[in-house]
Order: C-alpha cells, then structure tokens, then sequence
C-alpha cells in the first residue's frame, strides 16, 4: 500500500474541504434564488441566465484572494465581474450566505460593507460611504434584510435585521431591526407585526407607508377641528352666550 507524505494527505483533505464547502455555497444560493424570485423555474436557468449569482461567485474568489493577500488579482477579477455583470462589489466588503441580488444592475457595495445572512437587494442599489477615513465608512446590514431597488445606504450605520428599506430611499441614520424605512431622508416606522428568522421573505414593495401623506391628513384633521372650535366661539358670541 502506498502512502502519501503527510503534507500531500493534509492538502489533499483542505482542497477536499474547500471543495465541498463551495458545492454548499452554491447549492443555497440556487435555493435562495427560487426561494425568492417566482420567475426562476430550473437550477440550470438559474446557473445560466442570474448575473446577481454570477457577481455573488467571482466576488466569493475575490474575497479569498483578498484575505490572502492577493489585493490587485482580487480587484482585477471584481472590475472583470462588474463589465460582465453589471454588479460591482469590493473583495474586501463581508457578505454572508444568502445574499440575493434581483436584476441587479447597477448594484454598488463597498469596501466596509457588511451584509448578514439572507440579504435581498434590487437594482440601483448603494451601500455607500461618506467619509474619507480608511476604517470603517459603509453600512453593516443585519439578517433577512430587503433593500428595494435604488434604496441608498450611506455611511458607517446599521440597518438592523429584519427591516426593509423601500424603493429609492435614501438612509443615512441607523434603524433598528424590524422597521419599514420610506422616503428621502429615510423615515423609519416600526412594524406592526415583527417579521421573524422563520417567516417567509417580505418581498412586499407596495405596503410602503406613506409619511408625509398620513402627516398632513393628520393636520388637515387638525385645522378642521380649530376651525370647528373658532365657528362655536362665534356663534356662542353671537348668541350672548359668550362675551370676551
């Protein structure tokens, strides 16, 4: 029988590791993937046809590229997968498993970003910084977070798990978990309901409360009271009921 030194059997056994933890990786992003987007109808059409899984898998080969030290291959292959995808994500940003990027094009995540487990985005989206500090400048985004398409996230904040940040909103301040972020500045809202690990996706974009609007029928509301009020007083002076 003929035995390998112990160098070749401990590398061996690392590539076979390695190995079976990318055919995981892949495996939960497909499942990710049908979990969440209704128009995905076979694991080959996924495999193919998705450029967010595509952007998803070449920044995975960047990230650990890039943790070995290996920065300019790490850069060159994440600009290469944003002109094939339309998707650019830093190697060095930390992303966990379940990330779905739906159409994804134009999609933006930086250098410090950080983003939990089960994480859906759409198109137009920006985890930015806003600081020239090289330490830590882009968001951290917790669990089973959705990001609407052209959502903005800008600077060091969290967004806390569970939330979800409406189409075109631009958040600059953190929020906590559960919560329904609408508007330019962000408005956060707490939900009525909490969303938990264990519930379907909210992929529900129009249950957006609307701010501004429920504010001013609430002045409205107001000012007719005032009004109502101000037309008794008349009438009470009228009437000598009332004399100021």
């Amino acid at each position: 029988m003929i035995r390998f030194p112990r160098y070749i059997r401990s590398n061996r056994a690392r590539k076979t590791q390695l190995s079976k933890r990318l055919r995981d990786f892949i495996r939960e992003d497909i499942a990710s993937v049908r979990q969440r987007d209704p128009a995905a109808r076979t694991g080959i059409e996924i495999l193919l046809v998705y450029p967010g899984l595509h952007a998803i898998w070449l920044y995975r080969i960047a990230h650990c590229w890039w943790r070995r030290g290996m920065k300019l291959p790490a850069r060159l292959l994440s600009t290469l997968a944003r002109s094939l995808t339309g998707i650019e994500i830093h190697p060095a940003a930390t992303i966990g498993p379940g990330l779905f990027i739906d159409h994804g094009m134009g999609v933006v995540i930086g250098e410090t970003a950080e983003i939990g487990r089960d994480v859906t985005m759409y198109h137009g989206v920006t985890l930015g910084g806003t600081s020239l500090e090289k330490g830590k400048r882009h968001p951290t985004v917790g669990d089973r977070v959705v990001i609407g398409a052209g959502a903005k996230i800008l600077g060091n904040i969290t967004i806390g798990s569970d939330s979800r940040i409406g189409a075109n909103a631009v958040v600059v301040r953190d929020v906590p978990a559960n919560s329904v972020v609408v508007g330019i500045p962000g408005h956060v809202i707490r939900r009525h309901i909490p969303h938990g690990e264990h519930d379907a996706p909210d992929l529900h974009h129009e249950k957006l409360p609307d701010v501004i609007g429920q504010r001013l029928y609430e002045l409205q509301d107001r000012v007719a009271m005032l009004e109502q009020t101000l037309a008794d007083l008349r009438a009470a002076c009228v009437e000598g009921r009332l004399q100021i």
